[in-house]
């Protein structure tokens, strides 16, 4: 990875976007989906934006180089159009750890895996681009404009990924995959008559979306499948998790609890847990539980990974 590379790239996509911007009189995200758009056509109106484009394509970026590049123009972005803390990417380091629980839970070579709140799908580059399986990826996202960035950003680099717009709480018509992966988003879901749809719905006040976005991604599980989330620390222990507990002792296992530094999220409040859940099938689990103190610690990860496929050949997955 040339870094040197991404420095340029980064510098060119910020000079078109903002140049777009001064143009259309836009905001910075619209601005960057009209500047990858020229880059697919290859050329724009304006002589500058043009002339970058033209230098963008000389570098010649691998996948990674694409994406980081893209990664820093987003961080940039955000400290001028904040972007809500639901929309923000999956930072990198448990990117890589989400690829390596998919690696390691599924055999084939080939996997179909659905995104629920695809965002920008930095996450999905992530995995792409780390993962030595063949990956059949599909995102669903209900906000329009990640949805237009995540495409764009596609096309640019090139990367079989697949988007759908839509609220994934509501019924939709997709196919069962392999893997489901999810940073879920934290809150309540605002419609209750959707919501009481569902097991795990209260009756006393709104019900939390990732309860919901749980039990629904499962329905697009393939039998004994696994949903890779990242939820809040206390899902098991919040004043739902009763009714989240009830519906999994029916749907589904959980394999795996792997604890994240709080650092890594900015707050204690904000932080959250890789809970690994496997569609319900006759098998016994021993729940894989593990802390992780620090994402940048090299041994602490080596450890992590060792301890993960030691559990794995225990239980004979």
């Amino acid at each position: 990875m040339n870094f040197e590379k991404i420095e340029q790239a980064y510098d060119l996509l910020l000079e078109n976007v903002q140049t777009i911007q001064n143009l259309l009189g836009t905001n910075i995200y619209d601005a960057l989906i009209e500047q990858n758009a020229a880059y697919v056509t290859g050329s724009h109106e304006n002589e500058r934006v043009s002339r970058n484009i033209s230098a963008l394509k000389k570098l010649q970026l691998t996948t990674e180089e694409w994406r980081r590049a893209y990664q820093f123009l987003f961080i940039k972005a955000n400290q001028t159009e904040p972007m809500q803390y639901n929309h923000q990417f999956t930072p990198d380091s448990i990117g890589f750890i989400l690829t390596f629980l998919l690696e390691q839970l599924v055999d084939e070579q080939q996997v179909t895996v659905l995104e629920i709140g695809s965002g920008t799908g930095n996450l999905a580059q992530t995995i792409l681009n780390h993962s030595q399986k063949e990956i059949d990826y599909l995102g669903i996202e209900v906000d329009d404009l990640l949805i237009d960035l995540s495409a764009s950003i596609a096309d640019v680099i090139g990367s079989n990924l697949h988007f759908a717009q839509g609220d994934a709480v509501r019924p939709q018509i997709l196919k069962e995959s392999q893997v489901i992966i999810s940073d879920l988003p934290i809150g309540y879901y605002p419609d209750d008559r959707i919501a009481q749809r569902y097991q795990v719905a209260s009756s006393e006040e709104h019900t939390y979306a990732h309860h919901l976005l749980m039990e629904q991604s499962l329905k697009y599980l393939k039998q004994g499948g696994y949903a890779i989330l990242l939820a809040p620390n206390d899902l098991l222990t919040s004043p739902q998790s009763p009714l989240l507990k009830g519906w999994m002792k029916e749907h589904a296992k959980v394999a795996a609890v792997i604890t994240l530094p709080a650092t890594v999220f900015g707050t204690q409040a904000m932080a959250k847990t890789i809970f690994v859940l496997q569609k319900q099938t006759v098998q016994t689990l021993e729940t894989f539980v593990y802390p992780l103190t620090n994402l940048q610690h090299a041994e602490e990860l080596q450890a992590f990974t060792e301890n993960f496929k030691k559990w794995k050949q225990d239980n004979g997955i």
